[in-house]
């Protein structure tokens, strides 16, 4: 393919609501007419979570619905599909969030053969080359493309690396996979000092036609995962791809290194935004396919628990927990599979259509990322955690900007020393939020005790496993975290960070949910309890008004709280408590909003428009949802002790 034309109409993200009505309406509009565009659009935006039930020709009715202008949602279920439209345009940071190739696909069923935007998230971008979906950041094709001109397929691949344009011009990765000849890298022979995560790729690099041994930063390679992991979201896709694709005899490559988690919908009998869609059969068609490609493969799989109601655990704290070896690249389908870099591996977050491949080949795909330096100093104050520093990353004018897209973030100095590797996972598992392609701490004796205390066994760190003196970073920040204090995120974007002291009015709250692969892990659990354990002592209890759900991350988790007493303090002031699962921050389950004026705290990860249902979601530390929920405000920990 030399040329190619985009014959249908141009749809423009735009801010403006009235803009994006007019165009579903049939009006036709020219790069100025539309406005100022969208920055930010989330995945959750693209496809709402509850769309997720659906990897067929019925998800084209749901490309955008979840896209918000100005207070409004202008694109109803449909509506992109019978606007005729061939390209989408919006601003920048497309993609935002989530791994789910749910997205580009959407957009593709629905007619769309180009999206170009100001920027892209990695996850997204890599998602659409998969499936054969283009994209650009060239505004100078717009009215080219209005005026019919065929655009050469060397333009839509201009800048763009030699792997990932040999994908493309395959009409996608699996039909560019079955002509996979893999060989294993050459060692290198620069001595050039090189940073951890280099060092971990070139130890697992491959060699192919399209990538013969070039792991300069921006270069497309594969590379041979330690370990592969999908979730029950996806599994149902990932089985039907790999049929269309094989046929019904399907080899899977070295099983016993792939891992199966069903985490996602264990709450879906009680999440309220699948059953009044009618979105119930559809969930257990993805769990019946989750179950079937186990059994098929014979895979090491986390399931439901025999009660009904929840699961082993979340698919990143199990991987944590019981998995993941420090030096390891990992490869998941989930953006927060950075999870596990708090244990010294290189993990990170794929689609359904990448982890397909990569489970009849053994390899990923990957765009050698730079890495970015987060220097910390100083010890966090009492009640500051992780999840403060996080969201004061977030918030930071640079990396909202996108200075971490596509990079691993190496936390390091004498502040990562003072965390734990609960804590150090909140920090690697975020990076999904500030667009990185993973994170990373160096492994130490922390990390050996984190697996001894997990799972009784020694491991090692080998001197290798560690960052060159002079190793090339793309840059360094360095935060002195004594100075942080207590961190909100106002709704409908995490990097709408502030200090919560900062906030000009008190915000009333309806639910307080402490809970997700981000806070539920052992140290998050102890947050919780030295909030509520305090409010008990003093004869207080979850505010009038206020459902306050904790979540545990895994059956781990949940024992360590019940031998240490936590259980009961928690049922005394009235947190409801449920069993593990991703849960509201995959609006499934309870914990949930239900009506767009509730307002609810949350400890997860994301709050984009509909991330948890209609309402309005402030991300805070697991002590500050506690805090939130005894006064029924937003609140620290210190102001609930003050009384105020």
């Amino acid at each position: 393919m030399q040329a190619s034309t985009f014959p249908g109409r141009i749809l423009f993200l735009a801010a403006d609501p009235a803009v994006v009505e007019a165009q579903l309406a049939g009006r036709d509009l020219g790069i100025a007419e539309a406005g100022r565009l969208r920055d930010d659009i989330s995945t959750d935006e693209i496809t709402p979570l509850p769309s997720l039930v659906y990897f067929d020709q019925r998800l084209a009715d749901h490309a955008y619905t979840g896209v918000k202008a100005g207070n409004a949602f202008p694109i109803p279920v449909g509506a992109a599909r019978a606007g005729g439209f061939a390209m989408t345009v919006a601003g920048e940071r497309y993609g935002k969030g989530s791994s789910r190739e749910h997205s580009p696909l959407a957009e593709k069923l629905a007619g769309i053969r180009l999206v170009i935007a100001r920027s892209f998230e990695r996850i997204y971008r890599q998602n659409a080359d998969n499936i054969g979906l283009f994209t650009s950041t060239d505004f100078g094709l717009i009215d080219r493309i209005r005026r019919g001109e065929p655009i050469d397929i060397a333009e839509l691949l201009a800048g763009r690396d030699a792997l990932a344009a040999a994908v493309l011009r395959a009409g996608g990765l699996l039909r560019y996979g079955r002509s996979i000849h893999a060989a294993p890298a050459p060692a290198p022979t620069s001595s050039a000092p090189q940073t951890l995560a280099q060092k971990i790729i070139v130890r697992h690099a491959v060699s192919t036609a399209d990538a013969p041994t070039n792991l300069a930063p921006g270069s497309g390679i594969f590379v041979r995962p330690d370990l592969r992991f999908i979730h029950d979201i996806y599994t149902a896709a990932c089985r039907f791809l790999l049929r269309d694709s094989l046929g019904d005899n399907v080899t899977l490559t070295e099983p016993a290194l792939i891992l199966a988690f069903a985490d996602h919908y264990s709450y879906a009998h009680e999440s309220e935004a699948h059953a009044r869609a009618g979105l119930l059969p559809q969930v257990e068609e993805l769990a019946a396919a989750h179950r079937a490609f186990v059994a098929e493969h014979g895979l090491r799989a986390h399931g439901y628990l025999p009660s009904g109601e929840g699961s082993e655990g979340i698919s990143h704290a199990l991987v944590a927990e019981n998995y993941a070896l420090p030096g390891q690249l990992v490869a998941g389908t989930d953006s927060h599979t950075p999870h596990s870099g708090a244990l010294g591996c290189l993990a990170f977050g794929v689609g359904t259509t990448e982890m397909a491949n990569a489970m009849t080949t053994g390899l990923v795909r990957l765009v050698v990322p730079e890495t970015l330096k987060v220097e910390l100093l100083g010890t966090l104050p009492p009640g500051v955690t992780a999840k403060d520093l996080a969201l004061h990353l977030l918030a930071r004018l640079d990396l909202r900007a996108g200075l971490g897209v596509g990079k691993v973030f190496e936390f390091a100095g004498a502040g990562i020393a003072t965390l734990d590797t609960d804590e150090r996972a909140t920090l690697t598992n975020m990076t999904a939020e500030l667009g990185g392609f993973s994170g990373i701490v160096a492994p130490d004796v922390e990390t050996l005790r984190f697996v001894a205390e997990r799972r009784g066994i020694d491991a090692a760190v080998e001197p290798w496993m560690h960052s060159d003196p002079g190793a090339p970073y793309a840059g360094v920040i360095t935060v002195d975290v004594a100075e942080l204090s207590p961190m909100v995120a106002a709704p409908g974007d995490p990097g709408n960070g502030m200090p919560l002291a900062a906030l000009p009015e008190p915000v009333r709250i309806d639910i307080a949910y402490g809970g997700s692969c981000t806070a539920g892990k052992r140290e998050d659990f102890d947050r919780y309890h030295e909030v509520l354990f305090w409010a008990d002592g003093h004869g207080l209890k979850v505010a009038d008004g206020v459902r306050f759900y904790l979540q545990f991350g895994t059956t781990a988790v949940r024992e360590y709280c019940e031998a240490k007493g936590y259980v009961e303090t928690f049922r005394r002031v009235g947190a409801i408590l449920l069993q593990p699962a991703c849960g509201a921050c995959a609006n499934c389950g309870p914990g949930t909003s239900t009506r767009a004026a509730e307002v609810t705290v949350s400890a997860i990860n994301r709050n984009f428009p509909g991330r948890t249902g209609p309402g309005q979601i402030w991300l805070a530390s697991p002590p500050t949802v506690a805090a939130s929920a005894i006064l029924g405000r937003l609140a620290s920990f210190a102001t609930l002790r003050e009384g105020s």
